[in-house]
């Protein structure tokens, strides 16, 4: 059974999914959590805290998928790792609002406020795309941290410039041929 704090969040999310955040009642989200709504001012402290908890429960959903895309078996070769964190980034992009604005920086009104920039708990394009990279460099050490990025970088040109539907697969082969070892370069 979810604890308040996880209902809440949960509540908060579909509350989201269905109207903009200044439209979003604390009540109606309590209600729908099934708790009261001093226990949810007693979590999150109001809404700007409740809204930063949504903020960084989809930075942290977010870099889970990296993490389950870069834990594919390791028959895949590393590139085929990188391609899937490339499509799962463009896939939690499209599939959550508040991903996609931390992905891209671009936060509209209907969003909970965005994280401060610089602050302790910063969240924005470059702190996540940077952590994708951490991670993926961390789960292939044979590949350079540059083409980690590279592969979150990639993805994020189709979340802010998306192509027509089901252009990503081509987005995925070039990943896939840069990763590649070049034969004439000697595979460097």
């Amino acid at each position: 059974m979810p604890t308040a704090r996880e209902s809440l969040l949960q509540a908060a999310e579909a509350a989201l999914a269905a109207r903009p955040w200044p439209a979003v009642r604390m009540v109606e989200v309590a209600a729908a959590a099934g708790v009261s709504r001093q226990t949810l001012y007693n979590e999150f402290g109001g809404k700007a805290g409740l809204g930063r908890a949504l903020v960084r429960r989809a930075a942290d959903w977010y870099l889970d998928g990296v993490e389950r895309a870069l834990a594919a078996p390791a028959a895949r070769g590393s590139a085929e790792r990188l391609a899937a964190v490339a499509e799962w980034t463009v896939r939690a992009a499209r599939a959550r609002v508040l991903v996609r604005a931390l992905l891209t920086g671009s936060w509209g009104p209907g969003l909970p406020s965005p994280p401060p920039a610089g602050g302790r708990q910063a969240l924005g394009p470059g702190e996540l795309t940077r952590a994708a990279r951490d991670r993926a460099a961390a789960a292939l050490p044979q590949e350079p941290a540059r083409r980690c990025e590279l592969a979150v970088r990639l993805a994020l040109s189709y979340v802010v410039a998306p192509g027509e539907p089901g252009q990503e697969p081509a987005a995925v082969e070039l990943l896939r041929l840069l990763s590649a070892p070049n034969r004439r370069a000697g595979g460097r």
